[in-house]
């Protein structure tokens, strides 16, 4: 999919995806205490504002200027401050290295050869102990009609992503039906694949989860 395809989905009246957050996204970080979060591929800045209401420092970025002129209009709205940045998830981020405490990974959908290069690069970017939160349309979701591309290169499998993060210790990689409610382009049941990884090294300071 094109800048071109993003520009004139996110120039849609209203909002694409909603604007409340990633659920899976949201769980996972409410059990970490804020920190500094790289959110690549964030569109519209649904889960970047939220995150940043919650005390994150966010550091988002996407090819969409249309995408990025509606988060950053949220996020003043909303009186929080995002960093937000035009750049393709294909850019090797060598600038981002090893400056987050935390990575969110939500329905960044790239072609393999281009997958496996973002993958590895995002998951550099976190420090050491640094937490890594996936959610991706899997391939069975193909045949649905709940979201995601059409296209089954473009969907994700347990192996290949555990291939592509082999550098982090992952702690949840699961294939699953989800009942998504963001906006009018993920409605309904689906088929996702979720996963929840650190960096090696001393983890951050986490929230009690009792």
């Amino acid at each position: 999919m094109t800048e071109t395809f993003w520009d004139q989905r996110f120039a849609e009246e209203g909002f694409a995806y909603g604007e409340e957050p990633n659920r899976f996204l949201r769980e996972q970080l409410d059990l970490l205490a804020p920190g500094s979060l790289l959110l690549p591929a964030e569109g519209e800045g649904r889960n970047a504002v939220w995150a940043a209401t919650r005390g994150w420092e966010v550091h988002a970025f996407d090819t969409s200027s249309v995408g990025r002129d509606k988060a950053l209009a949220t996020a003043r709205r909303k009186g929080v401050e995002i960093t937000y940045e035009l750049r393709s998830a294909a850019d090797p981020l060598l600038d981002l290295e090893g400056g987050f405490d935390a990575a969110g990974l939500v329905f960044m959908h790239l072609p393999p050869e281009v997958r496996r290069t973002a993958h590895r690069a995002v998951a550099r970017c976190l420090r050491p102990g640094g937490t890594l939160v996936l959610e991706a349309f899997s391939t069975e979701q193909l045949e649905r009609g709940t979201g995601g591309p059409r296209d089954l290169e473009l969907l994700y499998r347990t192996e290949a992503l555990k291939a592509d993060f082999a550098g982090l210790e992952i702690h949840t990689l699961e294939r699953r039906d989800v009942r998504l409610d963001e906006g009018r382009y993920h409605l309904g049941v689906a088929n996702v694949v979720r996963m929840l990884a650190t960096a090696p090294g001393c983890r951050p300071t986490q929230s009690s989860t009792s």
